[in-house]
């Protein structure tokens, strides 16, 4: 009795800690009311603290507001140079030479079918600020900077067409920039300074990345959100802004093979020319921007010669194909821009799986339950052979419980018999374990899958789940939104959560159990505690788990019926059990 006063107490104290959670975090950190006037911020941006969502964007509607009016007015220019690739539009911004204005063709904003494509680039001096330019760094000579006009040539920018800028200095120096753009996302900037003048200039061309952190996405423990590069041999995942913030700015002591910024979803990158060896450099630029650069070695440019640097900018969508195309193409390490981490050599076959399994079923949910059936197949056999070793273990059970018996003032002779007799009755007792261990990086590379890859973004499945890596939108405690509240985020359970407990709950039932009765109730609540943890999950992992539950319930059926003896033997020592329970002296004392 006293035990099961505990263990209702840890209950009721764990629900008091889901419900109090949200209220507490209202109260200790509440959100700023922040006054409109005639559609600006009062309060500057960068004094509010920016709320970072999965996908990242701007989140406040202030600043949402504010970006459109400024989109207009900055995109309304007639001077810019059209961007029309096929899988991304936007414009040049000849001052300064910025590609300033970038949008995907192939990703919406939001699941709505109406809702305008995903924007990567927006001016300067906008909410969502995020750039790239291109620009030389001189000596005796005046070199372009933010505020040059540049003319342009060509254009409309498409993988047939180049656009190109130029620039006289009036010194006898000419620039050019000529951009050209493939069908994903990869500009190509080729710089070009000639010298006319009478003597020899010192130039250093650069190509820059400049953003804002209020439209990152949250960065996680698994998940990085900020700058990004490969250095050396690998792709470093780091600094963070705060760190830039902090510590200021950091240049990677390796050769740079590409620098920029990553989002969980998005990147944009600027990879220098091959066997060039430029600067590379993180810098916090205040008010919550930052500037990934590349700053090419000095070079002299006699009279009458010219020189030519080539830089590559990606901006687009981290798809894992096209990010695999570009390394093959030579930009290093490309393909682990995704970060995939320590169980990537079971994260790219889990995705190379679904995204077969998807071409096959023509739904990603469907493409997720048959990825679960080829791994429960797959795990077959182990599951026979956890059985075989299961039986094996309860028919030596007497033998153990003798010695236990006989060597019980001797722990090192008994653990010496009871290793004696598994070898001799050919029983492995971590053999039961096996497919749970497997399991674990299955079911974690599964969640990464999820979390990372663009190919599963807005994936729809059925009825209301209409994107299986965002969590169940429907929540029973406001009857589905019916009732006009927002559900705290530790008690919003959906329907695939509460279909989670009830399935875990079915398989923990069918195996009858010779616990202690305390450590029986603590498996008794797990399946509803889990619920309540898995329920802020991708829909999509939820869905992997139920399916995997069910064939779990499916398989242990047909293998009990298959070993009945195990079955029985398990379910007459759980009746033993109770029998001694309810035969215990302490037991009847507290009923009287």
């Amino acid at each position: 009795m006293h035990n099961q006063r505990n263990l209702l107490l840890a209950v009721l104290l764990s629900g008091l800690l889901i419900l109090g959670w949200d209220t507490a975090m209202g109260w200790l950190y509440p959100q700023t009311d922040r006054a409109v006037t005639e559609g600006r911020i009062d309060t500057p941006a960068e004094a509010v603290e920016a709320r970072h969502t999965r996908e990242g964007g701007l989140t406040d509607p202030v600043e949402i507001a504010q970006e459109q009016a400024d989109l207009e007015t900055s995109l309304a220019a007639p001077d810019r140079a059209t961007i029309d690739a096929p899988a991304m539009a936007g414009s040049i911004n000849p001052v300064g030479a910025r590609i300033d204005d970038i949008t995907l063709k192939d990703h919406r904003e939001s699941v709505e079918e109406d809702s305008g494509p995903v924007r990567l680039f927006s001016p300067q001096g906008t909410p969502a600020q995020n750039f790239a330019q291109f620009g030389w760094v001189g000596e005796g000579m005046r070199a372009p900077d933010a505020e040059t006009v540049w003319q342009v040539e060509g254009g409309p920018l498409t993988p047939d067409s180049p656009v190109t800028m130029r620039w006289d200095n009036g010194e006898g120096q000419r620039f050019s920039i000529r951009l050209s753009i493939d069908e994903h996302y990869l500009i190509t900037a080729e710089q070009t300074v000639a010298n006319t003048g009478d003597g020899a200039v010192i130039v250093r061309p650069f190509a820059l990345l400049n953003r804002t952190s209020r439209t990152a996405s949250a960065s996680q423990w698994i998940l990085h959100s900020g700058p990004i590069g490969y250095f050396g041999d690998g792709v470093q995942f780091g600094p963070d802004y705060d760190d830039l913030d902090e510590d200021g700015p950091q240049s990677p002591a390796e050769r740079a093979g590409w620098i920029g910024f990553t989002d969980i979803y998005w990147m944009s990158a600027i990879v220098p020319q091959k066997g060039s060896d430029a600067a590379a450099e993180f810098r916090a630029m205040g008010g919550e921007h930052y500037r990934a650069s590349l700053v090419y070695q000095p070079v002299s440019v006699a009279s009458g010669r010219q020189v030519s640097r080539t830089t590559r900018l990606f901006v687009g969508a981290k798809d894992s194909a096209v990010l695999a195309d570009y390394q093959e193409a030579g930009i290093p390490g490309f393909d682990n821009a995704i970060d995939w981490g320590w169980f990537g050599v079971i994260e790219k076959p889990i995705l190379w799986l679904l995204k077969q399994l998807y071409d096959l079923a023509g739904n990603f949910g469907v493409a997720i339950i048959l990825l679960t059936l080829v791994v429960r197949l797959l795990m077959f056999p182990i599951a026979q052979k956890q059985f075989a070793s299961m039986a094996a273990m309860k028919a030596v059970q007497p033998k153990m419980k003798a010695i236990q018996e006989r060597y019980k003032d001797d722990r090192q002779q008994q653990q010496q018999k009871i290793m004696a007799l598994y070898k001799e009755e050919g029983v492995n007792p971590l053999a039961g374990c096996l497919p749970l261990l497997l399991q674990i990086p299955i079911f974690f590379g599964l969640y990464k899958v999820l979390m990372l890859s663009i190919e599963m973004r807005h994936k729809p499945f059925a009825l209301w789940i209409d994107d299986l890596s965002a969590p169940d939108p429907a929540h029973i405690l406001n009857l589905f939104g019916l009732l006009p509240f927002e559900v705290p985020g530790l008690i919003a359970i959906g329907p695939l959560a509460v279909l989670l407990g009830v399935t875990m709950w079915l398989t923990f039932r069918l195996n009858p159990s010779t616990m202690d009765p305390m450590q029986q109730q603590i498996f008794n609540i797990m399946p509803w505690v889990l619920m309540f943890v898995m329920a802020p999950f991708a829909a999509g992992l939820l869905l992997y788990w139920i399916t995997n539950n069910v064939l779990t319930l499916a398989q242990q059926s047909y293998l009990y019926s298959k070993n009945p003896q195990l079955k029985a033997q398990a379910q007459a020592e759980k009746e033993k059990t109770e029998r001694g329970k309810t035969d215990d002296p302490g037991e009847k004392k507290g009923k009287a």
